[in-house]
């Protein structure tokens, strides 16, 4: 809970101190011996009691946190997503991990990563919905909300730029920790791993493997829409990925986590078991803004219904 949130709870707080026992306002006097009310728990009939039973199980009900499906939690730019269908029941993100400019595939980090500061905003007590907010050094700034569904996570963002300096903030990077969900080591989960090629799951690691970069290990995948000089200074592949969508099958392969943006600037496998699908600004001209949203996956290992799901979240992916 958040101090922007108090609110929602005191008001569920007020709400239980104005029952008797856990019953309504209008049913305390019946019970509390109210002498205006003749009749008494035992002597009600049937009916009557079971309305009540019902009554009150509903209104039980109404005011428990719905948990079905995915929940949220966000700390020190750390998103938790939750869920019985996950492995080891959660998957941790570095939310964000960095806003990059560009030229940066052969250049010091140190020289590429604008400096951020996320804050959050507001989180709802089921879990359900966060919302954040980034700070970017060089001005501008990035409102999010993240929403859990019973087995994806939306992402919807706005950039925008208050300044009268345009910023160059070209890409950002959601590192999302797959190794757990594999239930494999950072140096066997690679085969679990999924881009698309010529329009087909390819399994890690794609052949031809680059290997020669500034830094190394890692794999980066730059789509033909994007400069080859502005993505990840790792081994970059001669291969441009089918889609934006990247992927990894749990250990027992019945079920899926993947992840895509729009738009979109590299899919990149890195050295702490992660993946990425790392979503692009563009940079941003004074007064400017721009949307940008974002899905994760957590479905069944069926790679032709999710391919259909992401066609359809992402139908501008289909054009590049």
């Amino acid at each position: 809970m958040n101090k922007h949130n108090s609110s929602v709870w005191h008001g569920q707080a007020a709400g239980a101190a104005s029952c008797s026992s856990g019953l309504p306002v209008r049913w305390r006097a019946r019970f509390t011996g109210n002498p205006r009310h003749k009749k008494t728990w035992r002597g009600l009939p049937v009916p009557h009691m079971l309305f009540i039973v019902l009554a009150l199980g509903l209104h039980a009900e109404e005011n428990m946190p719905k948990q079905d499906g995915l929940s949220l939690e966000w700390s020190k730019n750390v998103l938790t997503i939750k869920g019985a269908a996950l492995p080891t029941g959660q998957i941790q993100i570095n939310y964000l991990e960095a806003y990059c400019r560009p030229g940066s595939t052969d250049r010091d980090w140190g020289q590429t990563v604008i400096g951020h500061k996320t804050s959050l905003v507001e989180a709802t007590p089921d879990g359900k919905r966060l919302k954040l907010h980034c700070d970017v050094k060089d001005g501008i700034v990035v409102e999010h909300q993240i929403i859990a569904g019973k087995d994806d996570v939306s992402f919807e963002l706005e950039a925008s730029n208050p300044t009268a300096t345009a910023s160059d903030a070209q890409w950002v990077q959601p590192c999302i920790q797959a190794g757990p969900f594999t239930s494999l080591t950072p140096e066997t989960y690679l085969p679990k791993c999924f881009i698309f090629v010529d329009g087909k799951l390819a399994r890690l690691p794609t052949q031809p493997w680059a290997t020669k970069a500034r830094y190394m290990p890692g794999q980066v995948w730059c789509p033909k829409h994007v400069d080859r000089n502005d993505v990840n200074p790792r081994p970059l592949s001669s291969i441009a990925p089918s889609n934006g969508l990247m992927g990894v099958f749990s250990g027992d392969e019945k079920t899926i986590l993947a992840t895509a943006w729009e738009p979109y600037q590299e899919l990149f496998q890195g050295i702490y078991a992660c993946i990425h699908s790392d979503f692009r600004i563009g940079g941003l001209k004074p007064g400017e803004r721009k949307k940008i949203r974002g899905k994760i996956y957590v479905v069944p290992a069926d790679v032709d219904a999710l391919v259909r799901r992401y066609e359809k979240d992402f139908p501008e992916h289909s054009a590049k």
